[in-house]
């Protein structure tokens, strides 16, 4: 009876569904320390991908589930791996432009700027311009503007124009200022400003917008010349860890090299481009609307670029009280609250994001309020509307980033390179409300992070070690400027990989390690989570992987 009712269970019972084979991964990558960035599993050591997305992320052995014949294994040698990094604010075109003119980056003296240019002349012919970019006089044991005497006397027979390293000011030589016409009775445009000698004569350094003056004189880049500075720069930035930039302004020609270069699948690089602040092109993409991952996920185009003011270094970044080292001098607004309001306008009606570059505590408020009286006229609760820079907020217009939804996208290699003279030109009172990455962060702010290449070095991670040190590459100074400003390393990580894609509508495909994102990642020779401070700057970039392909080998 007993084995007769057991034979009739059995019968009876419903049989289990078989269970479906793991999908096969195209690559699996084992024996790494994962930082996935990804808060529901922050830490693996396997991972697996299939057509160019994350398929799974966790433990070697469930990794090993999804392999297939046709898999390639990886062994990543117990080395980092972390998400592949996005600089949230840099010049694709003007880095690829830069590694092709003359580096005046970290040039001690002025003597030193004009050697540089002197060698370039010896093999450029004559009559034929010289450009280059770099130069900081607050490097310099002089620390004023130059003047364009002793570069005209070295360089008589070619124009010569050099752009400082924040883009915000230039040095013309006379053959440069002849040629566009320059001189005592020029007139400062608006929102730029000639500096001048004793007599009136212009000095050759031109600040914001005056620089026009003489730059609109230099030969228009051809398209084969923007699209090799485009390719020049991707290949630069995979050498340093990054998978993604956000392009800073780009010009209507740059942007259709990028959406042709896209299409043909011809970089590999999360490609989000702000239009610049043109009026025909930002006319044409507001009938044409926004692009969103073109080419496969290799270009966004769906924001615009805005100027509210100059740059510090230069004394053109807008202020509500005068210079501290130059009373007379409240800096120069370049776009008012007009202008910002009427774009973010048409921005919000045609799907766009508006981010405006502001470094003064004027120039911040301004875009404040045009932002604010824009978002009035047309609610839009997920704009996500940027400030680039955010470099010197008023106290209490901090609060008011995350009350309005806005972000402060800031770059923290800009505050190791600012801090040796920052106080002293905006004094002691205004600098506590200077690279304030912990007020914003506290008051609820994400802070996307990047370098502003090429106005700092590519390198990713020396902001970094300024998020989580606020040292200079020699660890200096001890404690660290401001030091209770710091980010936490998580919050530094995250500044770098989820907040530039959160800043840019992507957090769906990239920032982090989780399944279904896109497979963009960097393998490094060191944790940066746990080695010391001091030695995150030694970090080196081993490999960079985009979309599952590997784009980049270090020896």
């Amino acid at each position: 009876m007993h084995r007769t009712l057991l034979l009739g269970a059995a019968l009876g019972a419903t049989a289990l569904p078989a269970q479906p084979a793991a999908p096969t991964a195209d690559i699996i990558v084992t024996n790494a320390r994962i930082h996935t960035v990804d808060e529901a599993r922050p830490r693996a050591e396997a991972l697996a991908i299939r057509d160019g997305r994350v398929l799974f992320v966790g433990p070697a052995r469930l990794a090993l589930a999804h392999r297939g014949a046709a898999t390639r294994l990886v062994d990543a040698g117990g080395r980092t791996i972390i998400p592949g990094m996005t600089d949230a604010h840099g010049h694709v075109v003007g880095l690829g432009q830069t590694l092709q003119s003359v580096n005046l980056v970290g040039t001690a003296s002025y003597a030193q700027v004009i050697a540089k240019v002197v060698e370039r002349a010896k093999v450029t012919p004559k009559g034929q311009w010289i450009v280059g970019r770099g130069w900081d006089q607050n490097d310099w044991g002089d620390t004023r503007f130059p003047t364009h005497d002793a570069l005209s006397s070295a360089v008589p027979d070619h124009p010569v124009f050099l752009t400082r390293v924040d883009g915000h000011a230039a040095l013309a030589n006379a053959s440069a200022m002849r040629l566009a016409g320059v001189g005592r009775e020029t007139q400062d445009p608006s929102g730029g400003r000639l500096e001048r000698d004793a007599q009136g004569q212009p000095t050759g350094v031109l600040v914001d917008r005056a620089m026009g003056l003489v730059g609109a004189k230099i030969p228009t880049p051809s398209d084969a010349q923007v699209r090799d500075a485009i390719l020049s720069a991707v290949k630069e930035m995979h050498r340093w860890g990054l998978t993604g930039v956000h392009d800073a302004g780009a010009s209507a020609q740059a942007l259709a090299q990028y959406e042709a270069l896209a299409k043909a699948g011809a970089y590999d690089l999360r490609l989000y481009a702000m239009i610049g602040d043109h009026a025909p092109t930002l006319a044409t993409w507001f009938q044409r609307g926004p692009l969103v991952g073109a080419g496969d996920g290799r270009l966004w185009v769906r924001s615009i670029k805005l100027y509210g003011d100059g740059a510090l270094g230069s004394r053109g970044a807008a202020m509500l009280d005068p210079y501290s080292d130059d009373p007379h001098n409240h800096g120069l607004v370049i776009s008012d609250v007009a202008h910002v309001r009427r774009v973010a306008v048409e921005a919000l009606r045609g799907g766009f994001q508006v981010c405006t570059h502001a470094i003064g505590d004027r120039a911040n408020r301004n875009v404040l309020d045009a932002y604010e009286a824009a978002l009035e006229q047309v609610p839009v609760a997920d704009h996500r509307f940027r400030v680039e820079h955010a470099q010197i907020v008023s106290p209490p217009d901090i609060p008011r980033f995350a009350a309005l939804g806005v972000i402060p996208s800031m770059q923290a290699s800009h505050q190791t390179s600012d801090m040796y003279w920052a106080e002293q030109r905006i004094g002691s009172t205004r600098v506590l409300g200077a690279y304030a990455w912990r007020s914003f962060l506290d008051q609820g702010s994400i802070i996307p992070n990047g370098s502003d290449f090429p106005v700092e070095a590519v390198n990713p991670l020396i902001s970094f070690h300024a998020s989580i040190a606020r040292q200079d590459e020699h660890n200096w100074p001890a404690g660290g400027w401001h030091a209770e400003m710091r980010m936490t390393r998580e919050e530094a990580l995250r500044s770098m990989t989820l907040w530039p894609a959160v800043a840019g509508f992507q957090e769906r495909e990239l920032g982090s390690l989780t399944p279904g994102k896109r497979a963009d990642f960097v393998v490094l020779d060191q944790d940066i989570m746990t080695v010391p401070a001091e030695d995150v700057l030694r970090t080196r970039v081993l490999q960079t992987w985009v979309g599952g392909k590997l784009v980049f080998e270090g020896k």
